[in-house]
């Protein structure tokens, strides 16, 4: 094992992760973990459901930089961005100034989807803490918010603005939220769930302008209508963060391509996390990162490792209609059979041709059943 540092790039839960990990299996190895934002450790799935639960923006903080340069025996050093890689010199430009390393980890996590159109600007995104800081000081009490995308984290954060008070309109261009992973009963289920909770739903429709309205905005959507709010919130997705290896000359598809243990076409350079794309899966959820983190902790500390992921169920926090589901992989071939569908819970079962089950969503009462479900699914990577 090389006792050359290892310098890790973003201060997310996947770099921390990794950090806890190494440390484990390295106990002397020098690490430097080095981010744009503060360094404080907080969970950001946290960020969508922390409003309903009372947690002011600094409550989310588990851990601050120092506790966690003590505790992990790494160096953090904050508020210092990365602005190139030398790969031949292996050495980061920073704005602090340059940064040897040994080996080189990217975790820099994924950046919201531009809105371009006029005025997008005006819409806030919330994708750390920093972001969630300012929206909640822009939040004044029952609110009227615009949410702009009925994906997993519009509607988490439409639940949890109903849920606490504030009004709420979700404009969605498909005509049923959550369409691309859930069978169309349950994704009905979800729109009447929080529009019963009080969601204001304008579905088949997509924003083409925002404009300033007295002390509020308009938002102009493609059916002719327009909708009065006092904050706009954009939550039209996630594109792996890959400016910096694309600058770099690594190899990039739609996230940073590494193989199966984690490292990128330069030997000396790995990803992980939201970032990064493996064997054509970029998968933006918790589980994958966690296992991704032991996987390249156990190849940087020596002990050659491929990354296995097995199927990973989603819980969506939608406490108006609480879900839990294994999308099919994307090139699935077959069709979503009702096992159960009542007022107290649905189960929704993915199979192809033969019987097999490639993916499953549940609903209610049901979601009890992740566990044992997600034991039949094929692995993501074997």
């Amino acid at each position: 094992m090389s006792d050359a540092p290892v310098v890790i790039v973003g201060a997310g839960l996947a770099g921390y992760t990794l950090a806890r990990e190494l440390r484990k299996l390295a106990p002397d190895l020098p690490i430097t973990l080095v981010t744009a934002d503060s360094g404080a450790l907080y969970s950001k799935p946290m960020l969508s459901n922390a409003l309903a639960q009372g947690h002011a923006p600094a409550a989310l903080v588990q851990g601050t930089p120092a506790d966690q340069a003590a505790k992990l025996a790494i160096e953090v050093r904050g508020q210092c961005r990365v602005q190139a890689i030398r790969r031949a010199e292996k050495v980061l430009d920073t704005e602090a100034g340059p940064i040897p390393y040994g080996r080189l980890v990217l975790a820099l996590g994924a950046r919201p989807r531009g809105l371009a159109i006029p005025g997008g600007e005006r819409a806030l995104s919330v994708n750390h803490l920093d972001d969630y800081a300012r929206f909640r000081e822009r939040l004044a009490p029952a609110a009227h918010v615009c949410i702009l995308g009925a994906g997993l984290v519009g509607c988490e954060f439409a639940n949890d603005l109903a849920a606490s008070g504030h009004r709420v309109t979700l404009v969605e261009p498909d005509v049923v939220p959550l369409a691309r992973m859930l069978p169309a009963p349950l994704s009905d289920r979800l729109r009447q769930g929080l529009a019963a909770a009080g969601v204001d739903w304008r579905c088949g429709a997509a924003a083409v302008a925002i404009e300033a309205v007295g002390a509020g905005y308009g938002v102009f959507l493609t059916d002719g209508t327009s909708v009065q709010a006092d904050l706009v919130l954009a939550a039209t997705g996630l594109e792996p963060e890959t400016d910096l290896a694309r600058a770099a000359g690594l190899a990039v598809g739609r996230g940073i391509v590494a193989d199966r243990r984690l490292a990128t076409c330069d030997p000396d350079i790995f990803a992980l996390g939201d970032c990064v794309e493996v064997a054509g899966h970029v998968l933006l959820y918790v589980l994958p990162l966690m296992q991704q983190a032991r996987t390249l902790a156990a190849n940087l500390a020596g002990a050659a490792t491929d990354l296995q992921l097995a199927a990973m169920p989603v819980a969506v926090k939608t406490p108006a209609c609480p879900l839990v589901v294994c999308p099919p992989p994307a090139a699935g071939q077959g069709a979503w059979q009702a096992e159960r569908d009542d007022a107290a819970g649905a189960s929704y079962h993915f199979r192809d041709a033969a019987g097999a089950l490639l993916g499953f969503a549940l609903a209610g009462d049901a979601c009890g059943q992740r566990r044992q479900l997600a034991g039949q699914v094929p692995a993501v990577l074997a």
